[in-house]
């Protein structure tokens, strides 16, 4: 589920991601509307930080194999997640919709100016070589040239041993708060468990392992979770 961007060189935000040129006329005011995929982790974050943030938003599900017209009107590869705003803007990058949800509210403090450079660092590790190394790991059949477990370990070599040696240190990954790091890697890091679970609870790193457990069994992370009815042009849409 790789995303696209939609973008306007004119109009950046956050990390630098674009904001969508794209525009729909709406013939009354209306909610954001975010084109999701439950179990997406680029959508999953997002909805994080819709949710923490507070915004009232319309969130439809997309069946990735029947995708709705209006998604493929917004992004020619028609991925998730994809947000318009109440303006028709259109935010076609999950980073992008995590910046703009905190600019606008951000009660939990996930983002400091001071962290910053440390936050693209990580998140530039995660979203490249480690999600390049998670693809290998849960489609290994897809890969033959080595099995499953190499691709295991070179994502806990990559990432998640970096990752242990920091929270063996504090609470989250850059202090003892959450932050949009910690947010925007989650998703990524629940999807590696899930490829052999029983491995995942039983070995190393045990660090990430608590704090992963910690943060999908919060309330704010079951509150983004819940299974949706998928959604088709004309139905009727209920804000979150």
């Amino acid at each position: 589920m790789k995303e696209q961007a939609i973008s306007n060189p004119d109009e950046r935000i956050g990390t630098g991601e674009g904001i969508g040129n794209v525009h729909l006329r709406f013939s009354q005011p209306r909610l954001p509307v975010l084109y999701s995929f439950r179990r997406c982790p680029y959508a999953i974050r997002a909805r994080l930080a819709l949710r923490v943030a507070g915004i009232p938003f319309v969130s439809r599900e997309v069946d990735l194999r029947n995708k709705p017209a209006e998604l493929v009107t917004l992004s020619p590869k028609a991925t998730v997640p994809i947000l318009v705003l109440q303006d028709g803007s259109v935010l076609a990058e999950s980073l992008a919709i995590m910046q703009w949800a905190l600019s606008v509210n951000d009660p939990e403090g996930w983002i400091r100016p001071d962290e910053r450079a440390e936050v693209e660092a990580l998140v530039a590790l995660n979203d490249g070589p480690f999600k390049n190394w998670l693809d290998h790991y849960k489609y290994a059949e897809r890969f033959p040239a080595h099995p499953a477990v190499f691709y295991r370990d070179e994502a806990v070599r990559l990432m998640l041993a970096p990752m242990e040696a920091r929270l063996a240190a504090q609470a989250y990954l850059l202090r003892d708060t959450p932050s949009v790091a910690d947010m925007a890697i989650l998703p990524f890091v629940r999807q590696f468990a899930a490829v052999d679970p029983d491995w995942f609870n039983t070995s190393p790193p045990r660090f990430v392992r608590d704090w992963m457990h910690g943060l999908t069994g919060s309330a704010l992370f079951n509150s983004v979770m819940h299974k949706r009815a998928v959604w088709r042009s004309g139905d009727t849409d209920a804000a979150l």
